[in-house]
């Protein structure tokens, strides 16, 4: 019996690509799904999209909430869910018409896996313009400790979505997926990557990941050291190993930019200016 998967696609302002992403999910060869779309306070024309896909297959599902982020809008959709399985999909990204067919049978036949997840093509405007590749490796706690191995975009058991307690709500600025796997990965539960190129990821100047890397990753990473401490004691001598070639590699490129002309020129133009704000 084919088990039913809950596919949650949260919506900020991102109505124009919300099509793209639900017709992916319509093309799926695997046919035992629902599609929640949780409008998470958006204003532009989210409710007006969604709707029309709701009349066309009463397989798509909506909600409205208020604006609350990311991991709050994640854990609306799932709170109401009846699937045993959950996909959470981003609504500007795409899933391949074989993604649940392959993946689906993965977690069904071996118990011990909470997570299964593939390899991801990076798109610029459409997808035949791929722009990178990304193949994830490992299968345990220990392989996701310092780098998130797992797209945002993986299958995985709702019942592992109920031991932890969702989604970390006060998670607004991005890596929440990434403290989730965590928080489920760490209870003895694995996950697989499934070695094909079935999810499509829309690489976006704006997009909150670009933000997170930019602005909160410092922050975030160290909000997640400081809740998943245990697991970082437990690898002491490797976290500061890598710690320590984190800070090396920032002084090495903070020096190279001093050192570039670029970095001397621009401080020789500046001179005049700081000696008149003295």
């Amino acid at each position: 019996m084919n088990k039913l998967v809950s596919i949650i696609v949260p919506c900020y302002k991102q109505a124009h690509f919300l099509d793209e992403t639900l017709q992916s999910v319509l093309n799926q060869t695997y046919d035992n799904w629902e599609c929640i779309v949780v409008n998470d306070g958006s204003p532009d024309n989210t409710e007006k999209v969604a709707k029309q896909w709701c009349s066309k297959d009463e397989r798509f599902k909506y909600i409205s909430k208020e604006n609350g982020g990311l991991s709050s809008a994640r854990n609306t959709g799932i709170k109401v869910s009846n699937g045993e399985y959950v996909l959470p999909l981003d609504s500007d990204d795409i899933i391949d018409a074989n993604f649940l067919s392959t993946l689906v049978p993965e977690l069904r036949k071996d118990e011990s896996l909470a997570i299964v997840s593939c390899y991801s093509l990076f798109f610029d405007k459409g997808v035949d313009n791929i722009i990178y590749k990304l193949k994830p490796k490992g299968t345990t706690h220990l392989n996701l400790l310092y780098a998130n191995q797992l797209i945002a975009t993986s299958l995985y058991k709702k019942k592992c979505w109920e031991e932890v307690g969702g989604y970390d709500e006060s998670m607004k600025n991005g890596f929440e997926d990434w403290e989730f796997w965590l928080s489920i990965t760490k209870r003895g539960w694995k996950y697989k990557i499934v070695e094909d190129f079935l999810f499509y990821y829309r690489k976006s100047r704006k997009s909150m990941l670009v933000d997170t890397i930019k602005n909160h990753s410092e922050k975030s990473r160290e909000y997640i050291y400081r809740k998943h401490k245990e697991l970082y004691i437990d690898d002491f001598d490797n976290c500061m190993r890598v710690l320590f070639y984190q800070l090396k590699t920032h002084r090495s490129s903070e020096m190279k930019i001093k050192n570039s002309i670029e970095y001397r020129i621009a401080k020789l133009v500046s001179r005049p200016l700081r000696f008149f704000r003295k």
